[in-house]
Order: C-alpha cells, then sequence, then structure tokens
C-alpha cells in the first residue's frame, strides 16, 4: 500500500463522517416539526456505511455511503388541541427522534472527522520529513 493511498481512505471517511454529520443537523433541526398525519412526520436518517475493498493492486479501500435510511420508529402522538396542526381529536404527530442519541452520534462523528484529519496531516508530515532526508 502506498502512502498515497492513505490520503484516498482518509478522504473517503472524511466524505462519510460529513454525511453522518449532515443527517444528525437534519434529525435534530427536525424534532420539535409538528404534523397532523402519522404520514407526514419527519423521520429520523442515518447514514449506512460500506466497506471499500483494496484492490488487488493495492489501490483503494475506504469507506462509502451506501445509502441513507429512514427510521421505523412510530411517531410520539401529544394531546395538543390548541395547536394549529392538531387532528380533530387534538392530537399533534412528532418525530421520534432522540436528541440524546443524536447529540452522542454527532460527538462520535465528530471525533471520527478529525481523527481522520489528523491522519491526513500525520502521513503529509511523514512524506515531507521523507523528502527532506533526501537533502542531506
Amino acid at each position: 500500500m502506498s502512502l498515497f493511498n492513505i490520503f484516498d481512505i482518509s478522504g473517503s471517511a472524511l466524505s462519510a463522517q460529513s454525511v453522518r454529520l449532515n443527517t444528525v443537523a437534519s434529525n435534530l433541526a427536525n424534532a420539535d416539526v409538528a404534523s397532523s398525519t402519522p404520514e407526514g412526520v419527519y423521520r429520523a436518517r442515518q447514514p449506512l456505511f460500506a466497506a471499500v475493498l483494496a484492490q488487488q493492486n493495492g489501490a483503494g479501500g475506504g469507506v462509502r455511503v451506501a445509502g441513507v435510511v429512514e427510521s421505523a420508529r412510530p411517531p410520539r402522538i401529544e394531546h395538543m388541541p390548541g395547536h394549529p396542526l392538531a387532528n380533530e381529536e387534538g392530537y399533534v404527530f412528532l418525530p421520534a427522534v432522540n436528541t440524546v442519541e443524536q447529540m452522542a452520534d454527532m460527538m462520535s462523528a465528530s471525533r471520527s472527522y478529525q481523527n481522520n484529519v489528523e491522519v491526513a496531516s500525520t502521513v503529509k508530515q511523514l512524506m515531507l520529513r521523507t523528502l527532506q532526508l533526501g537533502q542531506r
């Protein structure tokens, strides 16, 4: 494996974690959006990652986003007769987004992103030092 492949692997991980951070941000932004029907409720989204296997010549590897899936959790139902979106019985449907889980997922994705930036930075420094060895 070439040191240049590490940039590809780290870059794919950065891209994947960026998608993960964006889905968490979307979930948190829509956590309290009400709907008058259960079908109209926002469903939390989560990315699915897939490993990209290295090819025989040593190139490749990393991770890719295989897709983004919606949660199958049923919506929360709250009785709010004065709410403008309340149905005829006075119920409002809210997303089943757990903000604590989302914040933990955001911290995990952020740390993973930082770690991959550090990997790329370290490889860059190693390559520069290797070039400096040839100058002496």
